[in-house]
C-alpha cells in the first residue's frame, strides 16, 4: 500500500471509530476499543489477548480483558452501529439477508452455551459453541451484521450454570430458527435495505420463519430437506422427479473461487399469495430444484416466496447469494480473529464478536471502495457505434454524429 492508501484507510477507521465512540462514556473503554479494532485488522498472529495486548504496546491483556469482561458498554448498541455503517456503505434496495451458523470448537464446560453438538464447521459433533449469524450481502460486498450464542436446554435448564456464565435470566432456550427470526425482526427495523431472506435448510424448514418472512413482505429463498411438503404436491422430491427433461435448464446461480456456478435448475410456480389483509395478489410461491451437472444424483431443494413477475432467474441469484456467508465467516475468522477469542463469559463472547464484526464490515467497506475506484479507472468511455438503421436495415455509419452511442454496461439494449 502507498502513502495515500494508507491515508484512506486510516481516515476510513477513524470515521468508524467516531460512529461507535459515544457507545463508552468513559475515555479508558474507547481508547482501548479502537486499539482492540486495530489488533484484529493488524498483522498479528493470533488475536489473543496477549498478542493484541503486546500489538497495542500495553505490557499485560488486563487492560483489553477489561473491556470484553468488566467495562460498561452495551455491544448490541454497537452493532446497531454496525447495521448503520454497512446500510450507508454496503446498501442497494435489492439487499439479502442470508442467515446461517457457526461453530468455535471448545475445550471444557464452563464457556457460556458450550456442549458436545454437531458443529457444520467441523462436520462432525464436537465440544463447541454455536453462533447463529446474519449476513447482509449486495453487489457492493457482504458484511455480517448481527449474532446470537445458541444457548442449549443443558444450560438454560440449569440458572445457576448461566448465572456463573453472566447470561442473563431473560435468555430462556430458543431454537437457532427462533434467534433468527429475531435477527430478521431487528434487520427490518434497520436502515439496511432488505428485499430478500435466504438460508439453508436448517432453518429454510422451519415454516414459522417462512410465515413471519411472509407477514412482513420480504421475499425468500430457502433450502429445504427433501422431504419437505408441498401443498397440493407432496414431496418435494417427488414432485421434481416428475419434472420432464425440458423443465431443467443450465443457469449460473453467481461466480465461485473456480469460476460461475453453473447447475442444471427446475421451477415451478406452486400458488399466488394473497395479501394479508385480503387485497389482490402481489406474490407468488415457488418451488424449485438444483441438480449438480456433473453428479445429477445430487439435488437441493427450495422454497421460495417473490413478487410478481419476479424471473426465475433473480430466484437463481438470490439462492446462490447464501455462499456470501460462508465467505464472510471465512474472512473473520482468517483476518479478523472472529473465533480467536479467550473468553468465557456470554458477555465477552458477545463483545468480542461483535467487534470482530465491526473490523470484517470495515474490511468489506474498504474492499468495495477498491473495486469501484479499479472499475472506474480501468471501465474505457463509451465509444460511437459504427452501425446506424436506416430503412429497417443496418449501415456502416459514414460521420462520428450520425452514430448510435453505445449503451452503458448494464443498460438494457
Amino acid at each position: 500500500m502507498d502513502e495515500r492508501a494508507v491515508e484512506i484507510w486510516n481516515d476510513e477507521l477513524e470515521e468508524l471509530f467516531l460512529r461507535t465512540g459515544h457507545r463508552f462514556r468513559r475515555v479508558e473503554p474507547r481508547r482501548r476499543m479502537r486499539d482492540y479494532i486495530r489488533g484484529l485488522l493488524g498483522p498479528v498472529g493470533r488475536k489473543n489477548g496477549w498478542q493484541l495486548a503486546e500489538y497495542a504496546g500495553h505490557r499485560t491483556p488486563d487492560r483489553l480483558q477489561r473491556l470484553l469482561n468488566g467495562a460498561r458498554w452495551d455491544a448490541d448498541e454497537v452493532r446497531d452501529d454496525l447495521q448503520h455503517y454497512v446500510a450507508e456503505r454496503l446498501g442497494e434496495p435489492d439487499g439479502i439477508l442470508i442467515l446461517d451458523d457457526t461453530g468455535f470448537l471448545k475445550k471444557g464446560t464452563t464457556s457460556a452455551g458450550v456442549q458436545r453438538q454437531y458443529s457444520g464447521t467441523a462436520g462432525r459433533t464436537e465440544n463447541c459453541q454455536i453462533g447463529v449469524f446474519a449476513a447482509y450481502a449486495t453487489t457492493q460486498g457482504r458484511a455480517l451484521v448481527d449474532r446470537e450464542l445458541y444457548l442449549p436446554k443443558s444450560w438454560t435448564d440449569d440458572r445457576d450454570r448461566c448465572r456463573a456464565a453472566h447470561i442473563p435470566d431473560e435468555r430462556t432456550f430458543a431454537t437457532k430458527p427462533d434467534l433468527a427470526k429475531a435477527m430478521v425482526l431487528r434487520a427490518i427495523a434497520s436502515p439496511l435495505p432488505i428485499a430478500w431472506v435466504t438460508a439453508d435448510a436448517a432453518y429454510g424448514q422451519e415454516w414459522r420463519l417462512r410465515r413471519m418472512l411472509e407477514e412482513t413482505g420480504l421475499g425468500y429463498v430457502l433450502a429445504v430437506p427433501k422431504s419437505q411438503q408441498v401443498p397440493h404436491f407432496g414431496r418435494i422430491d417427488h414432485l421434481f422427479s416428475q419434472a420432464p427433461d425440458e423443465a431443467w435448464e443450465r443457469r449460473s446461480c453467481g461466480d465461485g473461487a473456480k469460476g460461475p456456478r453453473v447447475y442444471h435448475w427446475a421451477a415451478l410456480q406452486i400458488t399466488a399469495a394473497e395479501d394479508f389483509d385480503g387485497e389482490l395478489p402481489t406474490h407468488q410461491r415457488w418451488a424449485l430444484a438444483r441438480r449438480s451437472i456433473s453428479r445429477p444424483q445430487e439435488i437441493a431443494y427450495y422454497l421460495a416466496y417473490a413478487p410478481l413477475g419476479t424471473s426465475v432467474e433473480h430466484l437463481v441469484r438470490v439462492a446462490g447469494t447464501r455462499w456470501a456467508i460462508e465467505e464472510a465467516f471465512q474472512a473473520a475468522k482468517n483476518e479478523c480473529g472472529l473465533d480467536q477469542y479467550e473468553v468465557r463469559r456470554y458477555t465477552g463472547w458477545t463483545r468480542h464478536i461483535t467487534l470482530a464484526m465491526l473490523a470484517h464490515a470495515f474490511l468489506a467497506v474498504m474492499a468495495a471502495d477498491a473495486a469501484a475506484k479499479g472499475a472506474a479507472e480501468t471501465v474505457p468511455a463509451s465509444r460511437p457505434s459504427p452501425w446506424l438503421k436506416f430503412g429497417g436495415s443496418w449501415q456502416l455509419a459514414t460521420h462520428p454524429s450520425h452514430a448510435l452511442i453505445s449503451p452503458s454496461p448494464g443498460h438494457a439494449h
